[in-house]
């Protein structure tokens, strides 16, 4: 038996990790962490100063190379084969460092729950045949680090926020009766796509890290800014993780 933590470890500040986090992992036997390549050198070494803060007992550590997405045809195909590529890794490094079972954690960016995979992959190790028990650690995720660094709340009053992705707001506009609108996982200024006129954003990148940066403001104004000092940021350290909310004036 495999018992499997999933930790959310927040946006990448230490302090955002929770009493349930550090006990989860002080009580796995091993930890993964995945190595991103050297442009994302700057994640496992969040990862890594975690570990060497928080750890107090004899839990084992053990790097891996992450698979890497391919970038050509279908996307949702694509997803699911590196989906699919990763399980392999977490399969075999399982075998190597905990053949006979025992406690696993793996630190997940965010929160597990929210645009993260985690999960689906842990749910491939079943379909497998492994036997495999999870348990989710919730994390501080990327949405409230963001509210949070602007002082703002989620969501007007009494209203409801969609969440989405860059791909769906690029590919089918604002979402229908919604004034507040979160957007992940964008490849790049998705919110050219739909009329500024009435709309602020509140947009953030490298949420929790020393590097954070944060602008704000009616989107015909900030919007320009927004892309260039995105470019700019990517440049400059390789790779950027960045999310944004807009709201519609309400009349």
């Amino acid at each position: 038996m495999i018992d499997l933590s999933l930790i959310g470890i927040g946006t990448g500040d230490p302090q955002q990790l929770t009493l349930a986090a550090i006990r989860a992992m002080n009580a796995a036997d091993l930890i993964l962490l995945p190595r991103k390549g050297e442009e994302k050198s700057d994640l496992i070494a969040v990862r890594r100063q975690i570990c060497a803060d928080m750890l107090t007992g004899a839990t084992r550590i053990v790097e891996f190379d992450l698979p890497v997405r391919r970038a050509q045809g279908d996307y949702l195909g694509a997803v699911s084969d590196w989906h699919d590529a990763i399980a392999l890794c977490w399969a075999a490094q399982i075998a190597e460092h905990l053949p006979d079972g025992g406690r696993l954690a793996l630190l997940v960016w965010g929160d597990p729950s929210l645009y993260d995979s985690t999960l689906r992959i842990a749910d491939r190790l079943r379909g497998q045949g492994m036997d495999l028990r999870v348990n989710v650690v919730p994390g501080i995720s990327s949405l409230q680090a963001l509210t949070a660094a602007h002082a703002i709340p989620l969501n007007a009053l009494a209203e409801p926020v969609v969440i989405t992705t860059g791909r769906q707001l690029r590919d089918h506009g604002w979402p229908a009766q919604a004034d507040s609108v979160a957007v992940m996982l964008d490849g790049g200024g998705a919110f050219q796509a739909i009329d500024p006129d009435g709309v602020t954003i509140w947009w953030g990148a490298y949420l929790g890290m020393a590097q954070q940066a944060l602008i704000a403001g009616p989107l015909s104004e900030v919007g320009p800014r927004i892309i260039a000092e995105r470019a700019a940021l990517r440049a400059r350290h390789g790779w950027i993780m960045d999310v944004y909310l807009m709201r519609k004036e309400t009349r």
